[in-house]
């Protein structure tokens, strides 16, 4: 018994070490680095079979499938300049008012994550965004850049497509589209409502000087327009296999590799450069966390928090889970929630209110969530910084009133 005891420490110390170096990224390596070093180390060190691993890592391939679609479609899209042409007409559409493009850039930031995913919208809509006040001649673009973190989170449980974290949370079994929006289109609406008064309320300040109207909107070219016909087509293939409760994974791997394909030949251009832009070590990452996440859950945390959620109410449970996703990070925290939401057999409302709390709780530090890292890391390229000092500040005045309208409406 001592020696099983003694087991389940090492496997904590080590998913702990790793979700650590996943949240903080010592020596500045690299997310996926952490996750699958600690997978590896459990699996070197006799701490968890070989096939248990692998189990994880095909559990992950769903999502997997859904992230590289995504990717390929936000990728094809940014380099043939929509997110661009999108950005510069908000900016144009503004007409010299700050306060009118915060609201603008934040529905842009609304139907990008609705339809692509909030990864999407940190990852492509955020350099857009730069872009677009550096058109502005706004000397501090971060109010303007928050958006893009805070909407990736607020508006990510509209749709089953809009982030891998539903996916995630429901596993194979996601409810088909009308019961979807039965459960959170009212829930949405409040999180994204009151995410866009708490921002307004708390940069107040910075939206009160003029912005130049950009001199010259992008046009949008001919491989522009067939990109964003194949971002549309690809939403209603996914509100279709949605509505019939289908996976999401295959469909979204399928309209994204052919979108790019269609675009790739009508420029008849080589696939390469744009492969290479891809940020495909989100992959090894999702995987990494699998197989953590498999090995916790043979230690039997999984048991007790299932336990756990038969006595909480449906409230608590959702605004639990929305602090753990700030402790480490809202894709564990999802997986091990969604595996406890099944051995509890627990019922819809519940799984709905822990789907709230991992989708928007991340919205109170930068890395509680994935779309948050990866926002971070196009800051990073774009040569600006965000103290966590500060996020945690705006995401103290944003986060939980929005919590708990979202979870107020799920009640209702």
């Amino acid at each position: 018994m001592r020696e099983f005891g003694d087991m389940n420490w090492a496997i904590w110390s080590i998913a702990g070490v790793a979700t650590a170096g996943v949240i903080l990224r010592p020596f500045r390596w690299n997310e996926a680095i952490w996750a699958v070093a600690g997978a590896a180390v459990l699996v070197l060190a006799g701490l968890m079979p070989a096939s248990a691993a692998w189990n994880g890592i095909a559990k992950s391939a769903d999502v997997a499938m859904f992230l590289t679609g995504m990717m390929l479609l936000s990728e094809v899209a940014r380099r043939e300049g929509l997110f661009d042409f999108l950005a510069a007409e908000a900016a144009k559409l503004a007409n010299g008012s700050a306060k009118r493009l915060f609201l603008l850039v934040y529905l842009v930031g609304v139907l990008v994550t609705v339809f692509l995913s909030n990864d999407a919208t940190a990852v492509v809509l955020t350099p857009a965004v730069f872009a677009a006040t550096q058109a502005a001649r706004i000397e501090k673009p971060l109010p303007y850049l928050y958006l893009c973190a805070f909407v990736a989170n607020a508006a990510s449980f509209v749709l089953p497509i809009s982030n891998p974290a539903n996916l995630v949370v429901y596993g194979g079994g996601l409810p088909p589209l009308l019961d979807w929006l039965r459960m959170f289109g009212l829930p949405s609406l409040a999180a994204i409502a009151v995410t866009y008064a708490a921002l307004r309320f708390a940069l107040r300040h910075e939206l009160r000087t003029p912005i130049a109207a950009p001199a010259a909107a992008p046009e949008l070219t001919g491989c522009g327009k067939l990109a964003a016909c194949g971002v549309a087509a690809t939403a209603l293939v996914l509100l279709a296999a949605s509505a019939r409760g289908a996976d999401l994974g295959a469909p979204t791997l399928g309209a994204g590799a052919a979108t790019t394909l269609l675009v790739l030949l009508a420029r008849r251009a080589n696939p390469l450069p744009m492969l290479r832009d891809i940020q495909w070590g989100v992959l090894p990452l999702v995987a990494g966390l699998f197989v953590l996440v498999e090995a916790l859950d043979r230690t039997g945390v999984t048991a007790a928090l299932s336990r756990a959620l038969r006595q909480a109410p449906d409230w608590a449970s959702g605004a639990t889970l929305a602090l753990a996703a700030n402790l480490v990070n809202n894709l564990p925290a999802g997986l091990v929630a969604a595996s406890a939401a099944q051995q509890a057999a627990s019922p819809p409302d519940v799984t709905a209110a822990l789907l709230i709390g991992v989708d928007l709780g991340p919205n109170l530090s930068v890395t509680g969530s994935l779309a948050t890292i990866l926002w971070l890391a196009v800051l990073r390229r774009e040569n600006q910084s965000v103290r966590d000092r500060d996020f945690f500040l705006l995401g103290l005045a944003a986060m939980p009133p929005a919590l708990i309208a979202a979870l107020a409406a799920a009640l209702i």
